[in-house]
């Protein structure tokens, strides 16, 4: 994917990767089991590119609107320490985040897919959404990933930023020679 130059300078400088769950991380389905337990489908790429971000010292923050233990058993397995659930005020939760860990908006890529995450993407450094947003999304956001929300969108923006932050080679490098 060919993103513009402009766009590629404010990915080397994200050191927050802040991300909605449902439309994201999932295909924003909601699945009920006859007894009312929920039911969640995360891509493994996603997970894995989450997991390398991590490695290279970018933060990964999860910020929902809805509580579910599956999103904390999903954190808790990537090894994500930021995760925020019933945010009704995303942007307010994202503030106080940054606040926390001495960094600016502009240094944070925050990627949603529905109006409570707008504010968010309007005033980060890169907003994101996934194509299967409603169309007004695509208008605020700087950049569409070309991967549905729940089917590799995450994986996408993680290989984009390893990318323009200069460590892509050396994760392959990892991987080609059996060091993990």
């Amino acid at each position: 994917m060919s993103l513009p130059a402009a766009l590629l300078d404010r990915l080397r400088r994200v050191r927050l990767l802040a991300l909605d769950v449902d439309g994201v991380l999932t295909d924003g389905r909601l699945y009920f089991q006859a007894d009312g337990i929920e039911i969640k489908a995360f891509h493994t790429q996603d997970g894995h590119g989450l997991k390398l971000l991590k490695r290279v010292g970018v933060h990964v923050a999860l910020i929902t609107g809805r509580d579910s233990p599956m999103v904390s058993q999903r954190a808790a397995a990537l090894g994500i320490d930021h995760v925020h659930q019933g945010c009704e005020d995303k942007l307010a939760t994202l503030r106080g985040l940054c606040q926390r860990l001495d960094i600016e908006l502009e240094q944070v890529a925050y990627c949603g897919d529905d109006l409570p995450d707008l504010a968010a993407i309007k005033r980060c450094g890169v907003g994101i959404t996934v194509p299967n947003a409603p169309d007004y999304m695509h208008t605020h956001a700087d950049w569409t990933t070309e991967r549905l929300g729940g089917h590799g969108a995450v994986r996408e923006i993680c290989d984009t930023l390893l990318e323009s932050q200069g460590h892509w080679g050396a994760v392959l490098d990892t991987y080609l020679h059996g060091r993990t």
